[in-house]
């Protein structure tokens, strides 16, 4: 199997990636299909169509995208996403996309697109993975969608119910870089390991977590850039800043990467921020 990290519309990096690896391989997408790349229409498509070959997980650019289109929030100066809202088979693709997992296990490896917090086993991220999967495959689901942005509540507990809790998994799932020694998640500081807050540690670090004993393949986190630990592997490597899109064969862990063309500047999305 090659785990792929996040392509973010850059569908001819992807494709070139894919070109050394044998046709017959199973690929697994470690979120962030879409958004501030070139080609995000076509690359939905393309992973749309590779039908049972692939797993795709969910990551917040493409759970922005659910929202967009579902008109629970606007598109932000960045984004890449227009095409998609204008295409014919929008319906299909939105479709798609919203009955993808959030958590996926397999050959002794747990793949999430973002992180875990430090409380859940493996089989608790599993199970509450599916939670979310379940309201976003329902009827409703855009009533959902409404509930599903705020940065509250910070830390897991398990008596959390309705939409705090659902709230909460998604946030660690698709948003998670530091935790604090109790489990409080951070979302300001996106930079590298290095810029950890005070009190605060990457969330593969934190002493006690319950996934320690299994590798957890993520991507999300370009600061943090290629992580090749024995329990943790980022795959996320900036492709659309100009990086490197970087897939992994599992379990042989073997690297494949190939460089990227810049397609979005960091510091466009910085004074979007400002503004």
């Amino acid at each position: 199997m090659l785990a792929i990290g996040d392509v973010q519309g850059c569908l001819a990096s992807l494709r070139e990636l894919l070109a050394s690896a044998p046709a017959d391989d199973r690929l697994l997408f470690v979120g962030d299909l879409v958004n501030r790349g070139p080609q995000s229409l076509e690359a939905l498509r393309f992973v749309r169509g590779l039908g049972d070959r692939a797993t795709a997980l969910l990551g917040n650019h493409d759970l922005h995208l659910l929202a967009v289109d579902a008109g629970i929030r606007p598109q932000h100066g960045d984004d890449t996403l227009q095409a998609i809202l204008d295409a014919p088979d929008r319906d299909e693709l939105i479709d798609w996309l919203r009955r993808r997992p959030l958590a996926h296990f397999e050959a002794g490896a747990l793949f999430v697109h973002a992180g875990v917090l430090p409380q859940w086993t493996v089989e608790k991220t599993l199970s509450l993975a599916r939670e979310v999967t379940a309201q976003l495959r329902a009827d409703d689901y855009r009533a959902f969608l409404a509930t599903m942005y705020g940065n509250t509540p910070a830390r897991w507990d398990d008596e959390l119910e309705g939409a705090d809790r659902l709230r909460c998994v998604i946030n660690a799932l698709t948003r998670l870089r530091f935790v604090a020694a109790d489990g409080t998640m951070d979302f300001r500081v996106k930079e590298g390991a290095a810029a950890a807050p005070p009190g605060y540690v990457p969330w593969f670090e934190h002493p006690q977590r319950a996934t320690r004993g299994t590798p957890v393949v993520f991507g999300h986190w370009s600061t943090l850039g290629l992580l090749l630990r024995e329990d943790a592997i980022c795959l996320d490597t900036g492709c659309v800043w100009g990086g490197r899109l970087t897939a992994m064969n599992w379990p042989e862990r073997r690297i494949v990467q190939v460089d990227c063309p810049q397609a979005k500047d960091p510091r466009s999305v910085l004074l979007e921020k400002a503004r």
